[in-house]
């Protein structure tokens, strides 16, 4: 059963018989938490027909977790959301690796130089998880912010991330997953993704030309680790108005050399 289908129904830990490595309430709440991990939150009934659960199953997690910090509810509205506790906890994941206190002099550095946002990402589950952002002072601008998931494939750390693969991992990557597209400008096949992988190579930097949003564009490299590894990507991502033909490679030069700085600060020779 895929996450997505786990999501929109009943939780696979509420049917069938339990496994003996399983907690069911923990479960329960594990997906509460998951459910409330977007910007807008969920009402309570919201909630509970999301997760296929009564409103009181569900009000009696959420008041336990809430008990603990690790949800609150907006009074004016009666949306919940994740709370300061999640948050405190989920950052040990970012505080694991250096890469990301390593990284933000150079993301810094890299806006003020192109005046355009930087982001650092991982791969995970098949997908970039963006885990740092420097905003740029535009009032127009490109905005992921941490615990953003986007395909690799639409986007520039994504591609990044690829160039560093060996056939066969992309084969098992891709064996059995549609490319889905976005705009008129998505990659469409696994042969046209392959071509675009072996251009970023040669060129040491990937670019999104509105391939996940229409009028905005990203240059991307990958942070290797003292193994040779790609561990993260860097990039710079804006409006195509701002990041013109003419920028990207300039822009692709810049970003290069901080994936090239930051690789160097966790030890890649």
């Amino acid at each position: 059963m895929t996450v997505e289908m786990r999501r929109r129904g009943r939780p696979k830990a509420f049917n069938g018989p339990q496994s003996q490595n399983t907690i069911q309430a923990l479960d329960r709440a594990l997906d509460v938490l998951e459910a409330l991990a977007t910007p807008e939150g969920m009402t309570l009934s919201k909630l509970a027909d999301h997760l296929g659960q009564s409103t009181a199953t569900m009000h009696r997690v959420l008041a336990t977790l809430e008990r603990r910090d690790f949800v609150e509810i907006s009074p004016d509205r009666q949306v919940w959301h994740i709370g300061p506790e999640a948050y405190r906890l989920g950052s040990a994941f970012l505080r694991r690796s250096n890469v990301v206190e390593r990284s933000r002099p150079v993301m810094r550095d890299l806006m003020l130089e192109t005046g355009e946002t930087s982001n650092l990402g991982i791969e995970r589950d098949g997908n970039v998880l963006f885990i740092s952002q420097v905003e740029t002072h535009e009032s127009i601008r490109a905005f992921f912010p941490p615990g953003t998931l986007s395909p690799l494939h639409a986007s520039g750390i994504g591609k990044a991330l690829l160039s560093t693969y060996d056939e066969d991992r992309l084969s098992v990557l891709f064996k059995k997953r549609e490319l889905e597209r976005f705009t008129e400008n998505t990659m469409r096949s696994f042969d046209q993704l392959r071509k675009e992988l072996q251009r970023t190579r040669e060129r040491g930097y990937a670019f999104d030309d509105e391939e996940r949003t229409r009028g905005m564009r990203c240059v991307a490299s990958p942070i290797l680790n003292v193994h040779g590894e790609a561990v993260a990507g860097i990039s710079v991502s804006g409006p195509k108005i701002r990041i013109r033909d003419s920028d990207v490679h300039e822009f692709g030069e810049r970003v290069r050399r901080a994936a090239s700085m930051v690789s160097r600060r966790i030890g890649a020779q």
